[in-house]
């Protein structure tokens, strides 16, 4: 998808919230005002590496039928680059915080890579928050021999090796962070060459020249590497009872496909789909067909939403 209009433009109305003292970026789109019963608010949730920006041909398709924010998690994109102790659960906090603030109804969350753990997390943390939960290409951080490709275990093994050491991590920030470094990763992550557009390696590299930067680099990834940094999908997705889907790109060589198939298996509200020529990222990489996969399934579980409130109200009658 191409377009002479800047990301920044096609990304809704942006917006600074300061979270615990803390500055943060989020957008929205506000859903046209119609007669019929409102459609539940909407909350993106990037991945790893990535911003609000990474939604930019998401955004204004599904603002045009739900009210839909985007949030650049702590650490990431336009919010502030702290060396907290980064952890799924901190995200979660944020994600919640900023729902008591600005949304206050149960909304559904749709995460990618990382995000969509957030997501699990969360509605499992706060089953008052979630109505339901899109992921995109779900990752478990559990599981990281069967997540890590094996041409990247031994670089994987190297840098846990060093991660005690700030000077090391510093300079290995500073060559991860440049375009080409940036440009080179992407095109692991995207099935599609064409993809990898100069836009996305913007999106992707100009944060990690923010004040702070490598020092956030260095927490983030002490982080990741701490067995309490995120929860376990096989644990979470079996105990949620809201409408679930699951997307995922087949060709995928961040995390393995088949998972996907055993995480459908965890939980019958789950619903699967797979997409050909997709990697990592399908919403960015085959937007259309992503949006409208969105779009066809909060519309079901609205129209079913409706019909059991209906046959309450006849059988209360």
């Amino acid at each position: 998808m191409t377009t002479s209009v800047p990301w920044q433009q096609r990304v809704g109305s942006q917006r600074d919230w300061v979270w615990r003292g803390w500055q943060t970026r989020y957008t929205y789109i506000r859903a046209p005002q119609t007669g019929n019963e409102p459609a539940p608010p909407i909350m993106l949730l990037h991945g790893f590496g990535a911003s609000i920006g990474h939604w930019r041909h998401n955004l204004e398709v599904i603002g045009e039928h739900h009210t839909v924010y985007a949030l650049d998690m702590l650490g990431w994109g336009a919010s502030r680059k702290v060396a907290a102790e980064y952890s799924i659960s901190l995200w979660v906090d944020q994600v919640y915080e900023f729902w008591q603030t600005f949304i206050r109804q149960p909304m559904v969350l749709v995460g990618n890579s990382i995000g969509s753990l957030v997501c699990l997390a969360a509605a499992a943390a706060h089953p008052e928050m979630v109505r339901g939960i899109a992921m995109i290409n779900l990752p478990d951080l559990s599981l990281e021999e069967e997540m890590t490709p094996p041409w990247l275990r031994p670089v994987v093994a190297t840098i846990k090796s060093i991660v005690a050491s700030p000077v090391v991590l510093k300079s290995v920030f500073y060559l991860v962070r440049r375009p080409p470094f940036v440009q080179k990763w992407a095109g692991r992550a995207y099935a599609n060459p064409a993809a990898v557009t100069a836009e996305l390696v913007e999106i992707l590299s100009v944060p990690a020249q923010d004040r702070g930067a490598a020092a956030t680099f260095s927490a983030l990834f002490k982080g990741m590497t701490s067995a309490t940094f995120g929860p376990k999908v096989k644990t979470i997705l079996p105990t949620l009872n809201i409408p679930l889907l699951l997307m995922w790109g087949r060709q995928d060589r961040m995390i393995p496909p088949y998972l996907a198939q055993q995480f459908a298996a965890l939980n019958p509200n789950l619903e699967l789909v797979e997409l050909d020529d997709a990697g990592h990222c399908p919403h960015d990489e085959r937007p259309e067909e992503v949006n409208q996969i969105i779009l066809d399934w909060l519309a079901r579980q609205c129209t079913e939403t409706q019909d059991a409130s209906a046959s309450s109200l006849s059988a209360a009658a």
